[in-house]
């Protein structure tokens, strides 16, 4: 049975799922976003799309990242005394003077022991998993070529024995490059050899240059390797998680596409990059930001865009496709595009103000981006106080949702902060005002005085998560009675178990079954602002170990199984892992 017990790889340009019998279940070509070649993960038949490297009587797998990298490694052993280890990764390293981070997945295959007998089987499909590319071949290669694909595979490997899918003993090495239909110059083996040695080099040295925690270290590289995985070197932009259509819980049809990049998702990506140091992976999504928000004028925000900052993103459904474990619908695009969601303002903006105060940032924020900003400042000011979807993004209703309008105070609040740091005096004071108006709506009708707490919408009675988030934004500090007086209501109101739900209302499918993993973090970040630290240090090792086995982690998680469920690798969750970790390790000076 499909389960999501998968590693990704990548290099910024395409991604790969891997599961533990060494079989590319997903990747999509030629970038995150494309026509998935590989799309067995949702697919029930096993007649195409997907590539395997099957060791004849295989009796036990192990799988493991090479320590600090984005490369794969998997052993299999037959009942023979036969082993064999395929290494995967995609290239990427500095190559005259740039990144070089081909549309390219590298497998080598070394025997370990005895006479391991292989079968290879590379099927891609085509056509939104409808069809399969025809089939041709040369000296060293064969090219899969459809109306919308040209892939070329260039090995060292029999043809005839891929080709006719025939088993061989497996004697030394053999490389299997499989990337754009373009001619490689070098061996397979050499190819193969050098890029491996160089992508080893490029991810050790990018982690070196970390700033980690002095606790939970391993966790939280694998976690920056994987955001750094789901971020678009071409354009900055960085997706909400490497798949579409795995459900969010068992036969919920909460089936969606999430290789597109949402604003909100951005913004905590970038604040967990920042705190990691990775400044040039935020630094390119902030120039992505900047270009929608140049994009959008005078205009609303959309609360997601395409990865080349499309605006469009039309829903369909495929059919060819039966879904993760037949729970279909698999969707391409998603109608989350048109929907009304007020907090992407805030998103934006906060986002951006790091291009004003960190000095690291190669391009530095001034009073031109700010103007470009203000008209941002100017729709959140214009709807905080109307109804939109809320960041869960509900489709069958519309309501005032407190975080949404959080979240326009935050867009105001930070304006104010940038246009004194730029000593425009004027325009902070116009700024401030309006946060402030905003800050007193809020207190005003998100506050429920029988309940003692804030709520999820105006003048409402229900909790959510993200209410978790009001000191993290600055809207409230951590002292503020009413503060401490939320989170013990979301505990009380949403936690099942050691899970917190985002919420527990029925919405356009139902009540939620599974919980959403980041709600957690959040959760035990709020606990230990309150100074519960021990209490939240034992949820975090609760959360830690519902991770899989590669350190990764899902959209959601089966509050009774432990199961994990949604798209994967969901970057909101890695980014939870990460921001918690930083907040609930000791300190380096007290670790010796």
């Amino acid at each position: 049975m499909k389960s999501l017990d998968l590693a990704l790889i990548g290099n910024c340009t395409i991604g790969a799922l891997i599961d533990a019998q060494a079989t590319v279940t997903w990747a999509c070509w030629p970038r995150f976003d494309g026509d998935p070649v590989f799309c067995a993960l949702l697919k029930e038949s096993d007649d195409f799309g997907f590539f395997s490297i099957e060791l004849a009587d295989c009796e036990r797998t192990e799988q493991h990242y090479i320590e600090n990298t984005a490369i794969l490694v998997t052993r299999l052993y037959d009942r023979h005394g036969g082993a064999i280890e395929v290494t995967d990764f995609a290239p990427r390293f500095g190559k005259h003077g740039r990144t070089f981070r081909p549309m390219m997945l590298v497998r080598r295959v070394r025997r370990l022991a005895g006479s391991p007998r292989l079968t290879l089987r590379l099927r891609p499909a085509c056509a939104e998993g409808a069809g399969r590319p025809d089939v041709t071949w040369g000296s060293n290669h064969i090219r899969y070529v459809a109306p919308a694909l040209a892939l070329r595979l260039t090995t060292d490997a029999s043809l005839t024995a891929i080709l006719q899918e025939t088993p061989f003993f497996l004697d030394d090495t053999i490389t299997l490059v499989l990337g754009a239909d373009e001619t490689v110059h070098e061996a397979a083996s050499e190819v193969g050899r050098r890029f491996l040695e160089e992508t080893t080099q490029y991810w050790r040295e990018w982690v070196r240059a970390l700033a980690i925690p002095y606790e939970w270290q391993e966790a939280v590289i694998r976690a920056a390797i994987t955001l750094k995985l789901n971020a678009y070197d071409d354009t900055g932009a960085i997706v909400a998680a490497m798949s579409s259509s795995i459900p969010e819980a068992a036969n919920s049809k909460r089936n969606w596409d999430y290789r597109y990049c949402w604003l909100r998702d951005g913004y905590f990506v970038v604040n967990a990059l920042n705190r990691l140091g990775a400044t040039r992976t935020m630094e390119r999504y902030l120039g992505y930001i900047v270009n929608i928000a140049a994009q959008a004028g005078d205009g609303p925000l959309q609360p997601v865009y395409g990865i080349d900052g499309r605006a469009g993103l039309d829903e369909r459904e495929l059919p060819a496709l039966s879904g993760y474990r037949g729970m279909g619908p698999v969707r391409t695009g998603n109608l989350a595009y048109k929907q009304v969601q007020h907090d992407v303002y805030g998103s934006a903006i906060l986002a951006a103000s790091h291009l004003f105060f960190d000095r690291r940032l190669t391009r530095r924020g001034d009073e031109a981006l700010f103007r470009r900003l203000e008209p941002l400042g100017e729709q959140a000011l214009h709807c905080h106080d109307q109804p939109d979807a809320g960041l869960w993004e509900l489709r069958g209703s519309a309501r005032v949702h407190t975080f949404s309008t959080v979240m326009c105070w935050a867009a105001c609040d930070r304006l104010a902060r940038i246009a004194h740091h730029l000593g425009l005096t004027e325009r902070a004071a116009y700024w401030q005002a309006q946060a402030q108006l905003i800050h007193q709506t809020i207190s005003r009708r998100a506050w429920n005085e029988q309940r003692g707490t804030f709520v999820a919408t105006f003048e409402g009675d229900t909790m959510d998560a993200s209410l978790l988030l009001l000191a993290e934004v600055g809207f409230l500090d951590v002292a503020d009675p009413r503060f401490r007086a939320t989170v013990n209501a979301v505990n009380e109101d949403l936690r099942r178990g050691d899970f917190i739900f985002r919420y527990i209302e029925k919405d356009d499918f139902g009540e939620p079954e599974n919980a959403f993993l980041v709600c957690t973090f959040w959760y035990v970040n709020a606990l230990a602002s309150l100074d519960r630290r021990q209490e939240a240090r034992e949820l975090f090792q609760k959360l830690l170990a519902c991770r899989n086995r590669h350190g990764l982690l899902a959209e959601h998680v089966d509050t009774r199984s432990g199961e994990q469920w949604g798209n994967f690798v969901q970057t909101y969750s890695m980014v939870g892992l990460i921001n918690a970790a930083i907040r609930l390790s000791i300190r380096w000076d007290q670790a010796f």
